[in-house]
């Protein structure tokens, strides 16, 4: 898959969430909201971006996007500010009932994820490193995610782990357009769509 060049988009961008939701409304005045679709692919995002670049990057740009519409591929695109680095937290994991198990939690301050979040992660001991998908955010410190049954374990004391969430995702750019203000500067304004793919 392509990935878009690196060239960084004016600040100012705008993103927009577009969650899947069903609304039913019932005749007592509550309503039954349910996502659906897969779980990881339940909220898109799209970003509106301004490039303000020299003349020469616009056509870099404009060629990749091009390219994409003639191979009709999505690419690969991290939008600025989106994920972290490693940032190191604590875990413990049990059964939920103080018995050994799958269930990871792990406690960092303002930890910045969400329920879906696919984080890559490393662990002190006990787990085996890798991806995982986040399955509860329970506050703003706490979230937990889930080892396979080979992993299941009892540990009580906080341990060390490192957490990283890259922020890349596929997306598509359905158009986009181009103004030239002044001699060798362009300016191009586009929508970046994400879409799910294997």
């Amino acid at each position: 898959m392509a990935t878009f060049p690196s060239i960084d988009p004016t600040y100012g961008m705008r993103k927009q969430s577009k969650p899947k939701i069903r609304v039913t409304s019932l005749g007592d005045g509550y309503e039954f909201r349910a996502l659906y679709g897969l779980p990881l692919s339940q909220d898109p995002k799209v970003y509106d971006l301004t490039f303000n670049v020299s003349e020469t990057n616009s056509d870099v740009i404009e060629a990749f996007l091009r390219s994409r519409v003639a191979d009709q591929a999505s690419f690969t695109f991290t939008p600025p500010a989106e994920g972290f680095s490693a940032k190191t937290g604590t875990f413990v994991q049990s059964d939920g009932s103080g018995s050994a198990g799958t269930i990871i939690t792990v406690t960092f301050a303002n930890h910045g994820v969400g329920i879906g979040d696919v984080l890559t992660v490393d662990f002190s001991s006990g787990p085996t490193d890798g991806s995982y998908v986040v399955v509860t955010a329970v506050d703003q410190n706490t979230f937990t995610l889930t080892s396979t049954s080979a992993d299941s374990a009892l540990v009580t004391s906080q341990t060390n782990v490192d957490f990283t969430l890259s922020g890349a995702g596929q997306y598509v750019c359905d158009s986009w357009t181009k103004s030239i203000p002044y001699n060798n500067r362009a300016i191009i304004n586009c929508s970046f769509r994400e879409v799910f793919e294997p």
